[in-house]
């Protein structure tokens, strides 16, 4: 049944891979927006095909592009969905009952804004370890009480009221390969090491490095056990190091970048 209450915003970059699965699985929303931030490739053709509304917005952070989305909603309720994430069909009868009778699964009473929980799909296999799961994100909102996002590279969501939770969950299929895996990090660390840099990001250095490496170790491989998922959850969780890694790399060539121009 069609929702005629719920706006679906998209922020995609070259996904044609993925967006066709995501979009067809929010088909059922009365308004799907796609905001665009720079792809070269078939996704806004995509996006067409499924009667998307495409905002492009190539500046900016990920709040900018979120709250671009949030200016073209028209529904009383938005849920935020990422391009490689696919709404069960479970969570589209939690979000429609929740809706209509403005009650869920585990929903806080007069809540405002609700956390979806996620299924990770990495690299084949579903994480159930490494802090990928239940991997909680607020992502659906009574529009009216939504204010936007803030923060240029963490994004958050600000509302006025209470937080809710849905029991049935996102599909995230964020990996497939270890070359898409390393074609994202490429693409997305500049993006953050630029967002870094503009936010007057401390200097880096030897400990700086190693202290951000060991961290992101500690967190994926000891605390929350990363190995339990095999060898695939191995694979990511050191990943997840490297990743990091990139980004932090990425800085501090700006950084020297920016050194060297100043004292020329």
């Amino acid at each position: 049944m069609r929702n005629r209450n719920l706006s679906v915003i998209i922020i995609a970059r070259n996904e044609e891979k993925k967006i066709g699965d995501c979009l067809t699985s929010v088909s059922w929303a009365d308004e799907i927006i796609v905001v665009d931030t720079g792809s070269t490739d078939k996704t806004i053709e995509i996006a067409r095909k499924h009667d998307a509304h495409i905002v492009y917005y190539t500046k900016g952070s990920f709040s900018d592009w979120r709250n671009a989305g949030l200016k073209h909603a028209r529904g009383d309720w938005v849920l935020y969905v990422d391009a490689d994430e696919r709404v069960s069909s479970g969570l589209r009868d939690e979000i429609s009952g929740l809706i209509k009778s403005n009650q869920g699964s585990m929903v806080s009473k007069n809540a405002v804004a609700y956390a979806i929980p996620r299924r990770n799909i990495i690299l084949g296999r579903e994480m159930r370890y490494g802090g990928w799961w239940p991997d909680y994100v607020i992502r659906l909102f009574r529009k009216r009480y939504l204010r936007g996002y803030k923060n240029d590279l963490h994004e958050e969501p600000v509302y006025n009221g209470n937080l809710g939770y849905v029991k049935a969950p996102f599909i995230h299929v964020k990996h497939d390969n270890l070359t898409a895996m390393m074609e994202k990090t490429n693409m997305w660390s500049e993006i953050e090491a630029k967002l870094m840099f503009e936010a007057h990001h401390p200097s880096m250095n030897v400990s700086r490095f190693l202290s951000a490496m060991w961290r992101e170790f500690w967190l994926r491989m000891i605390k929350n056990r990363g190995f339990m998922d095999g060898i695939e959850g191995m694979i990511y969780a050191l990943y997840q190091v490297y990743s990091k890694f990139v980004s932090y790399a990425k800085l501090w060539e700006l950084q020297i970048k920016a050194e060297r121009t100043t004292d020329n």
